[in-house]
């Protein structure tokens, strides 16, 4: 029988991306991308614009360390109903309310002058964070309960390329609309990102496997809040995991939070930022993220996760390299193109391995412990030392380091090759 439908015009091999539930993915990663861009790389790039000292610019990653603290309050997501709002389901109220959320703290940050205030910026920054945190929370929970298991893969690529669309629209647009008309134009224009995962929820309701959480999960609110903690600590293999969770970004997290001060540094102007970082690097990007998905594939989980380890710690030696050779074309596209292969590649495994380790009755709480376990060391490392270091070491040794602090998170993974990963859940 022939396909019915525009689907039946893709080809074969990649038509299971375009099936309802990896195509949500993608949408409600374009939401997720978007804030956490807008206090990253776009905020870095304002306030070293603004001649803010490279230290306090630095201090301001601490901000991006709300989203690792979001496993504190996930269990709210997966257990309290809002008023009103929640008669049209767990997951769609809250995608709606941490949406409106998200739009009001970045307006509120483009209208703050950090010339004025860094308190206030400072301020309004963690704001967004906390905003775009639990926006996360709800997206992450939203993506797994509407996939099958089968699918994990292919929606994990999906939410990756929309992570990435989102990330760099919202900061390509920021730039471009701020060297034209000022900086809380840019910010006030970027908050519509958050509309696509606030229509994905209107249009496809609630997840189908929500239901059956919600049937598996009438309990007390104590053993909701501690019951995801518990259910995940029971599991053999377990600490080990959590370990890896918490070592194997360190180095990937302490370079991809600075890449702007050394733009900055080497005299690369907001246009060739746009072009090199964002333009070229979202291609890179996505790129890897097809090569991760082919490959996650054809190779083992294990084996998937461990090769995009490497590429990622390597990649990060580009940058040194750029460094040493001071401004140029071809050595900020080469840096970036690889870093970025790394990145998506990263993306596809890591991701896919996260989710699948979520029980699906909590699988809020999981996944938000579990993904924002992955990089609160580096965060920390950041905002308290990537300036002192920078100074310290220059640019070149900087990340030279970065690649050798990411070693120990590869070494542990080979160990739990060894020993054996944790089942998937169900």
């Amino acid at each position: 029988m022939q396909p019915i439908g525009w689907r039946g015009y893709v080809p074969v091999a990649l038509r299971q991306y375009f099936d309802p539930a990896p195509l949500a993915a993608l949408f409600l990663g374009v939401s997720s991308g978007a804030p956490f861009a807008l206090i990253a790389a776009t905020l870095t790039t304002r306030l070293a614009q603004n001649g803010i000292d490279k230290r306090a610019v630095a201090a301001f990653s601490i901000a991006l360390l709300v989203y690792n603290l979001k496993w504190a309050w996930a269990w709210i997501v997966d257990g309290v109903r809002l008023p009103l709002l929640g008669r049209l389901g767990q997951r769609v109220s809250w995608l709606l309310f941490a949406g409106m959320l998200a739009i009001a703290t970045i307006v509120n940050l483009g209208l703050v002058d950090p010339t004025a205030s860094l308190a206030a910026t400072a301020t309004a920054a963690i704001l967004v964070a906390v905003a775009g945190a639990t926006f996360d929370i709800v997206i992450d929970a939203y993506r797994i309960e509407s996939l099958t298991p089968e699918q994990l893969g292919v929606g994990s690529g999906m939410s990756q390329y929309g992570w990435r669309i989102g990330s760099v629209a919202a900061g390509g647009l920021a730039l471009f609309v701020a060297a034209r008309f000022g900086w809380a134009a840019a910010y006030i224009a970027c908050a519509a990102y958050a509309l696509p995962a606030m229509v994905v929820g209107l249009v496809c309701g609630e997840p189908p496997r929500r239901d059956e959480a919600a049937a598996r999960t009438r309990q007390g609110k104590l053993q909701t809040i501690v019951g995801p903690l518990l259910e995940f600590l029971q599991r053999d293999g377990a600490l080990l995991v959590l370990a890896f969770v918490l070592l194997h970004k360190i180095g990937d997290t302490l370079a991809n939070l600075t890449f702007r001060l050394l733009f900055n540094e080497l005299k690369f102007s907001n246009d060739e930022i746009a072009l090199y970082d964002v333009g070229f690097g979202f291609w890179a990007y996505l790129a890897g993220i097809l090569i991760g998905g082919i490959l996650y594939a054809r190779l083992s989980m294990q084996r998937a996760v461990m090769l995009s380890l490497w590429l990622m710690a390597v990649s990060n030696l580009s940058f040194a390299a750029l460094a040493i050779a001071g401004k140029s074309d071809w050595g900020m596209a080469g840096a970036i193109g690889f870093e970025n292969l790394a990145s998506g590649f990263g993306g596809v495994a890591v991701v896919a391995f996260l989710s699948a380790l979520c029980d699906i009755r909590y699988t809020a709480a999981q996944y938000a412990l579990l993904s924002a376990a992955g990089s609160v060391i580096g965060r920390v490392l950041t905002g308290a030392t990537a300036g002192a270091l920078i100074e310290a070491l220059g640019y070149p040794g900087f990340y030279v380091l970065t690649t050798l602090v990411a070693l120990p998170g590869i070494a542990l993974f080979w160990w739990l090759m060894r020993t054996g990963l944790p089942e998937p859940r169900r």
